[in-house]
C-alpha cells in the first residue's frame, strides 16, 4: 500500500468527517482533512530534506494523513484511539508489521500531553503537526465570539517552516497580527507545542527554532 491508496479510503475519510463535526461543536479550530493533508506533505518534506530514505518519507506521509482520525471516538486520548483505530485499517490495507508499527506509534504519540517522539517518523509528525497555525483554521466568522485558539490563529497572517542542512535547524516563522492576539495569548496556548518540537528536533539531529515577526523568540 501506498499515501495514494491510503487517501482513497473511506474510512478514513468517514473518521476525519465526524470527529472534526464533533470538534466543531466543541469549539475546536479545523481537523478535517485539509489539515491532514498539509501536515502530511510537511511530515515527509522534513524527512526528505534531511536525507532520509524514501521508505520513511512515505511512512511519514502515511502518519501525517492519518493522525487525526481518533477524534472521531474522544478528543480526549484522540492520539491514542487513532493509533487503535489506524492500525486495524493499515492492517486491513496489508501495510508490513514493522512498518504498521512505525506509523501506529507515531500516532500514539503525537499528542503533547501524553506523547514524545520516539523515532524520526513521529519526530516529523509532531514539527508538522504543531506547527499548522493559520488563519483559515479558525471556524468562527465573528471576531466577538473567538476564545484564545481561535484569536492565536486567526493572528497569524503568515507562515512559513524552513529547514537548513547546513545550520541543522528547523525554523517555524511567523507573522503574527498583535493586534489581535499578543506574544504572551500565543505562548499560553503553544508553549507547550513549541518544546515538544524542541524535543522532535533533537531526535532528527537538529535544533527547532521560533521566530515571529522577524525575532527569534525559541
Amino acid at each position: 500500500m501506498n499515501y495514494s491508496e491510503l487517501k482513497k479510503n473511506k474510512e478514513i475519510q468517514a473518521y476525519y468527517k465526524k470527529g472534526n463535526d464533533i470538534l466543531g461543536k466543541m469549539g475546536y479550530t479545523d481537523h478535517s482533512v485539509g489539515h491532514a493533508e498539509l501536515v502530511a506533505q510537511a511530515a515527509a518534506h522534513i524527512l526528505e530534506y534531511f536525507g532520509y530514505t524514501a521508505h520513511e518519507v512515505e511512512l511519514a506521509r502515511i502518519a501525517g494523513y492519518i493522525h487525526d482520525i481518533g477524534n472521531a471516538i474522544n478528543r480526549s486520548h484522540h492520539a491514542e484511539y487513532g493509533a487503535l483505530l489506524a492500525n486495524d485499517i493499515l492492517k486491513g490495507m496489508d501495510m508490513p508489521l514493522e512498518d504498521r508499527a512505525t506509523v501506529v506509534a507515531a500516532v500514539a504519540n503525537h499528542d503533547e500531553s501524553t506523547g514524545t517522539a520516539v523515532d524520526p517518523v513521529s519526530a516529523a509528525l509532531i514539527i508538522a503537526d504543531k506547527t499548522d497555525v493559520r488563519r483559515n483554521r479558525v471556524r468562527t466568522k465573528d471576531p466577538v465570539m473567538f476564545d484564545i485558539h481561535d484569536r492565536v490563529n486567526y493572528a497569524v497572517v503568515g507562515q512559513n517552516l524552513h529547514c537548513d542542512k547546513e545550520r541543522k535547524t528547523i525554523t517555524l516563522n511567523l507573522e503574527i497580527d498583535e493586534s489581535i492576539c499578543t506574544m504572551y495569548d500565543y505562548f499560553e496556548i503553544f508553549l507547550g507545542r513549541m518544546v515538544m518540537c524542541r524535543r522532535a528536533a533533537e531526535v532528527l539531529g537538529v535544533t527547532f527554532k521560533l521566530k515571529a515577526n522577524g525575532q527569534k523568540v525559541l
